[in-house]
């Protein structure tokens, strides 16, 4: 675990917004096991009770259901919270593009609801998920905070709007903000059901079922894969970070280059398959290379990401199989 290092005092009381999906639900599960109080704030949308039902006789553990666009639910769940790790969103590029008005009720009127429920019952600080698409068109590897290209979806332009807000909340209020620009999210409880899936699991599941999978494009497009467990420690370690990382946001990753093809050859290997993929058109809205600089984050968060592609491919892996 590379956040074993980060302690908070007993007692500490933590909100996980999107506690029922891939990311929350692992984030949650983590906090408990430092045995800290988690709050957990999930409407189902996207998420899953089975994600949390483990965790429902915890007695650190509470559940509200309820939607991030209503206020009043955002502030019922930021009583007497020291510490928010917003998820709650809806994700795709894809599915962005076909109803962007749900993207600007949920991901941007959502997280301002957030904001300000944790700025007025005093948060100490508020930790959000941002996303690599912010970098848009900007075709220099690795992709580097401060130089963001044109945004290709609507998705993109929700995750910058709330860095925005983020620094505008921090200069105006004073909530300690911190966002986390993930990049490829992959790992254990991660959806492959959803026609809307992250590509990792929607291999996984084809190949178990000895099914040719989907690759938009030619499958050269490279992702910088990153393991949930890095995400956890850039989470936790966003919460103790010095000032220089308020109102900023910082790259999530692990640094590497992993092409769609590379990525299906390894799964293939690992599985012992041997299944042609089908190569379908190109996707719109979609970065072609995603590649992580994540010098800043070392620097001021002291992230320093244990789990390489290879390593975490093998963990995610072995819990598909036990649970597909």
């Amino acid at each position: 675990m590379g956040y074993g290092d980060v302690v908070f005092k007993k007692g500490t009381k933590f909100l996980v917004t999107g506690a029922a999906g891939f990311i929350g639900s692992n984030l949650v599960e983590a906090l408990l096991k430092k045995e800290y109080f988690v709050r957990a704030l999930d409407n189902f949308s996207t998420g899953k009770f089975e994600n949390i039902a483990e965790f429902m006789n915890n007695p650190n553990f509470e559940f509200i259901e309820g939607d991030i666009r209503e206020l009043e639910t955002c502030s019922k769940a930021c009583e007497g919270i020291d510490y928010v790790l917003h998820q709650a969103a809806f994700g795709s590029v894809p599915r962005s593009i076909e109803m962007p008005l749900v993207y600007e009720e949920i991901n941007i009127k959502g997280t301002l609801n957030m904001m300000i429920a944790a700025r007025d019952n005093k948060v100490k600080r508020f930790v959000y998920a941002s996303s690599s698409s912010v970098y848009g068109d900007e075709p220099n590897l690795p992709k580097v905070e401060g130089r963001e290209g044109r945004l290709l979806s609507p998705y993109a332009i929700t995750k910058k709007v709330n860095e925005l807000y983020a620094k505008n909340f921090y200069d105006l209020y004073g909530l300690e903000t911190v966002g986390l620009r993930y990049f490829n999210v992959f790992g254990k409880k991660q959806d492959p059901y959803s026609y809307y899936a992250a590509v990792i699991p929607k291999f996984i599941k084809a190949l178990l079922k000895d099914e040719a999978p989907l690759i938009h494009g030619d499958g050269l497009q490279s992702r910088d894969f990153t393991y949930i467990e890095n995400v956890i420690e850039a989470n936790l370690k966003s919460c103790t970070a010095p000032k220089e990382a308020l109102g900023e946001a910082f790259n999530v990753a692990y640094g590497g280059q992993t092409t769609l093809l590379e990525l299906y050859n390894k799964l293939c290997k690992l599985l012992g398959k041997d299944i042609k993929p089908i190569h379908g058109e190109e996707r719109k809205g979609d970065i072609k290379h995603s590649n992580a600089d994540i010098t800043k984050g070392k620097k001021v968060l002291g992230y320093k990401p244990k789990w390489d592609f290879n390593t975490g491919i093998e963990e995610a892996l072995a819990w598909y199989r036990e649970n597909l």
